[in-house]
């Protein structure tokens, strides 16, 4: 908060890193987008080979990095596992999940903090399945690493602001639940590519979303997601999409329900 606050930081060389510009940049360039303000999306232009898809055990933050500064992509969107009641998560409280781990590596809090109407809604709608708004981010940037270690370059990363369903909850209240949970994260998952496509992104990072504390089933996501990344409406929309999977499980089950679906792709 307080190198965001500031607009700039020490690097380990002891060079001063001015990033105000680019953190105003970012947040005035937030965008909030409604349920079904994408269902018509479609890419003007489509690539002629389908998507490289990885499956790896990076966290999202690390493997945006790696797609930008050793892989030399550019303009990488990476999908933040949204809480959909509060900025960041639980993040100035100390809390340590994917979006709180994001929050403390970049401005993505400033620009989160002023759509209020996101958050608004979600509070108001009283179903843990959520509500389809979204949450846009151009170029935030990011000044440190996993291990939270100042970068020396800052880089950038789009990033998509979307909730899960809490499906662990709505189980509990509603046991014929199920179908309610998959058409939410359809609908959702869909949205998050095209909101990534109309903003011209090419390379994305996706991931568990909502596998952990929201207790959605692994599969069953990348099921969601690998059905609408073969569907014809985003055929040719991406060039590389990496499924970053940081499980700590003892047996993996989310990175292995990913490696499991996206085997041969």
């Amino acid at each position: 908060m307080q190198i965001v606050s500031r607009g700039e930081y020490t690097a380990p060389s002891g060079a001063t890193v001015r990033i105000r510009d680019r953190v105003l940049t970012a947040v005035k360039g937030t965008a909030l987008y409604r349920p079904g303000s994408l269902d018509t999306w479609e890419p003007k232009e489509r690539l002629e080979r389908p998507a490289s898809i990885e499956v790896t055990g990076e966290t999202t933050g690390a493997a945006g990095r790696r797609l930008v500064e050793q892989e030399g992509e550019a303009r990488v969107a990476a999908l933040n596992f949204a809480s959909a009641k509060n900025p960041g998560g639980g993040f100035l409280r100390g809390a340590k999940a994917q979006e709180e781990d994001l929050a403390r590596c970049s401005a993505l809090y400033a620009c989160l903090v002023e759509q209020r109407e996101y958050y608004d809604q979600n509070r108001a709608s009283g179903s843990f399945l959520y509500t389809d708004h979204l949450i846009y981010s151009p170029d935030v940037p990011f000044f440190r690493d996993e291990q939270h270690n100042l970068l020396e370059r800052p880089i950038a990363l789009s990033i998509i602001t979307a909730p899960a369903p809490n499906a662990g909850e709505a189980r509990e209240r509603d046991e014929g639940v199920e179908q309610d949970i998959r058409a939410a994260l359809e609908r959702r998952a869909a949205m998050v590519l095209a909101a990534a496509g109309a903003h011209g992104h090419r390379c994305l990072v996706l991931g568990a979303w909502g596998c952990g504390v929201f207790r959605n089933d692994p599969g069953e996501v990348a099921d969601v997601f690998a059905r609408w990344l073969e569907h014809p409406r985003f055929r040719g929309a991406f060039s590389r999409v990496v499924f970053a999977v940081y499980d700590r499980g003892a047996d993996q089950p989310n990175y292995r329900a990913f490696r499991d679906r996206f085997a041969g792709a």
